[in-house]
This record gives structure tokens, C-alpha cells and sequence, in this order.
């Protein structure tokens, strides 16, 4: 990117976009279906590894600090929400993603889609274990592990699948666009 300023407001559109995103939910078990990970991973295949990640970073800061940016609200004890994990998540995603896509000139639809899938499964790899926990120990739920699996990732794997072909439908089109206007080159995040 040319200049800090605009590395500064892109992270920050992003970190916006991504609380947006949590408010746009379908409820569904213990973690709605919410197009927070449309954001996130965005800013990995937009901003760059880094930036990406820095962008859901502040979302995820923001919300523990108190504003209701988070699906049910904010604050510190959000960190007891089975869904948390989730957000953690969304902080390493777009490293993978933005490894995967950024790091070339322009990469192809199914770079991009893989990336995402890749993205997804950083996010419920922290997210269902996390859920799990919080379950099973805080709020004392009789689930197993598997059970977990089903209702935390199984039942949402396919709206991420849809969302990740949209994901890259966009970020294919986009990327020329935003790389030109912003003279963001092919670096490192």
C-alpha cells in the first residue's frame, strides 16, 4: 500500500465490517450463522496476511473491551461464551488465507476458494475444541466431543463452503481492482 494512512483505514473498514457481519445472524445452537467470516476473510485475501489478521485482531480487542460488537454483545466475560473460540479464530485465518492468496500476482478462483476452506478450518480447529470446553466445564453441559463436532462445525460446514465460493467469486474480482487503485503490490501483508 502507499502509505500508513491507508494501511490504517483498510484494517479499520475491516475490523468494522467484521462487527457488522456478526449482526447479520441466523441462531443456530450454541453459535449463530453469521457473516463474520465473509469479513475476515476478505481482509486476508485483500489486506494481506498481517493485516488481515491485525484488522480482526482490533474486532476481537473491541469487543473484549466492551463494545457490543460480538453476536451477544461484548466484554471480558465473553471469553466464557462457547463461541469465543470462533473469534480467536478469526485472528489466525487471515494468515493462512493471505498466505495462500496474497503472496501471488493474481491468484485463481480456486486458490482463493481453498484459502478460505484453509481459513475455515484454522477457525474450528480453535473454535470447537474452545466450545467444547466452555460446555462441558463452565456452564457443566452433558455433550461429548463428537456431539460438539456436529453442532459446532458439521451444521455449519456447508454455509461456509457457499460462503467461500462467494468469497472467492468476489475476491477475484476485487483483487485486481483494490491492488491497482491502492498500488498494493504483491508483499508480505
Amino acid at each position: 500500500m502507499k502509505n500508513k494512512t491507508q494501511k490504517m483505514i483498510l484494517v479499520a473498514l475491516f475490523a468494522a465490517l467484521t462487527a457488522a457481519g456478526a449482526f447479520v445472524k441466523i441462531p443456530v445452537g450454541p453459535a449463530p450463522i453469521t457473516l463474520q467470516f465473509f469479513f475476515t476473510a476478505l481482509s486476508g485475501i485483500l489486506l494481506g496476511p498481517y493485516l488481515g489478521s491485525l484488522s480482526q485482531l482490533i474486532y476481537v480487542v473491541s469487543g473484549l473491551v466492551g463494545i457490543p460488537v460480538f453476536t451477544a454483545g461484548g466484554g471480558f466475560s465473553y471469553i466464557f461464551n462457547p463461541g469465543f473460540g470462533y473469534l480467536i479464530g478469526f485472528i489466525f485465518a487471515p494468515i493462512l488465507i493471505g498466505k495462500i492468496t496474497y503472496s501471488v500476482k493474481t491468484p485463481t478462483f480456486v486458490r482463493t476458494f481453498l484459502g478460505c476452506m484453509a481459513g475455515i478450518l484454522i477457525i474450528y480447529a480453535i473454535g470447537v475444541p474452545y466450545m467444547y470446553m466452555i460446555l462441558k466445564v463452565v456452564t457443566h453441559t452433558d455433550i461429548t466431543f463428537l456431539k460438539t463436532l456436529a453442532v459446532g462445525f458439521l451444521v455449519f460446514l456447508p454455509g461456509d463452503t457457499l460462503k467461500s465460493i462467494i468469497i472467492a467469486y468476489l475476491g477475484k474480482r476485487l483483487i485486481p481492482i483494490v491492488r491497482k487503485s491502492n498500488s498494493i503490490g504483491v508483499h508480505n501483508g
